[in-house]
């Protein structure tokens, strides 16, 4: 009799044990998440047995072959993050059929972006709904180059950013981006402005070892790039001097300041 109560008790203990989890978390975009959900190990039931979104239980239950999460249901806003866990018994796992709706996308708007008199960039954006990555760019050598980079706030309202932009001589142009998973880029308006950066020298006409960088007779930093005849990049950076003895012999060509240059390397 105690024997048969023991495995009595066990039985209705390990009815009870949960199995495993899956989970996800991110920025809710305005569209719902689709699982797929198949038959459990045993085949007398479906995989999912219970899922809460930022805690609070998925009405209608999951017992189906496929079932939507429904984030009318939650009450949750555009931009406002989601933490999502699918409980699933063991020996099967549930199948999130499209997890990238929760990624952040860009939707900045800048309302205004200017240089300060102290050489800031500052921008202020609306419109965010998700936390990105602002990229600073400036144009200089006929591209844009990524000179920077500022986290984005990710919430609604207005947000004001700034970033020191280290110009280069002349006038300077500069823009603010975000790439989301899409790849799609989505940009500023350009800002110029002219700086007060004396032109930069590079020394000597034939290289040999080191290329020295001087503005009015003094060492100077400024960022550059060397390419091979072939357009390959192969050194880059920013300071007063560049170490080429490592470099074969031969045309290459350098970019710094706001000018490109070719040269020959002994």
């Amino acid at each position: 009799m105690r024997i048969l109560l023991s495995v009595l008790v066990f039985s209705l203990l390990s009815s009870f044990v949960i199995g495993a989890s899956l989970s996800i978390e991110g920025t809710y975009q305005g569209k719902n998440i689709y699982i797929q959900n198949p038959m459990d190990d045993e085949g007398f039931g479906y995989c999912a047995t219970k899922v809460t979104v930022n805690g609070d239980v998925m009405p209608g239950g999951t017992n189906m072959g496929a079932f939507e999460i429904d984030f009318a249901n939650f009450n949750i806003a555009i931009g406002e993050p989601v933490f999502i866990v699918i409980e699933h018994n063991e020996g099967c796992k549930p199948k999130i059929l499209n997890p990238e709706v929760l990624l952040p996308r860009s939707t900045f708007v800048v309302k205004s972006i200017n240089v300060s008199t102290t050489g800031k960039l500052i921008w202020t954006a609306t419109g965010e709904q998700g936390k990105l990555p602002y990229i600073i760019e400036q144009y200089r050598w006929n591209k844009w180059v990524a000179v920077g980079e500022v986290q984005g706030k990710g919430v609604a309202g207005e947000n004001v950013y700034e970033f020191a932009v280290n110009p280069h001589s002349g006038e300077n142009t500069v823009r603010v981006i975000q790439v989301d998973h899409s790849g799609t880029k989505r940009t500023s308006k350009e800002v110029k402005f002219t700086s007060n950066v004396a032109v930069v020298m590079k020394s000597p006409v034939k290289v040999k070892d080191i290329i020295n960088f001087t503005a009015n007779g003094q060492a100077v930093e400024t960022r550059y790039e060397i390419y091979d005849a072939y357009g390959n990049i192969v050194k880059k950076g920013v300071g007063t001097s560049v170490n080429c003895s490592n470099l074969l012999s031969g045309a290459y060509y350098i970019n710094f300041d706001n000018v490109n240059e070719k040269f020959i390397k002994n």
